[in-house]
């Protein structure tokens, strides 16, 4: 089962990401722009795709769509407590890469 730290990791693996935090939230960041949200007082972590690979992923289970307008922006909920481990770094790298400036994405 994946905990708090797994994503942690994950997040900070990418090249050039760094944590942060947004009105008191935890946040992963790179070049200045939000890829990942991680909440104190739940397992659920937030992760930004475009709105088309988050049409593709969302599995009603570990990956659900926020509602409202930063869902429909691609924002999506994951609970890593219900995620296959080996899905975590894809998913945070697509997550990275949505907002990653082009140079890093070469």
């Amino acid at each position: 089962m994946l905990t708090r730290e797994d994503v942690r990791a994950a997040a900070l693996s990418l090249p050039e990401a760094y944590e942060s935090s947004h009105f008191d939230v935890t946040d992963f960041r790179v070049n200045k722009k939000i890829f990942c949200t991680l909440r104190p007082d739940a397992p659920r972590a937030v992760l930004k795709f475009s709105p088309e690979d988050q049409h593709n992923l969302l599995d009603g289970d570990a990956l659900t769509r926020i509602e409202g307008s930063w869902g429909l922006k691609g924002w999506t909920f994951l609970d890593y407590q219900r995620l296959d481990a080996e899905r975590l770094p894809g998913l945070m790298r697509l997550a990275w890469a949505t907002v990653a400036p082009k140079r890093l994405l070469r």
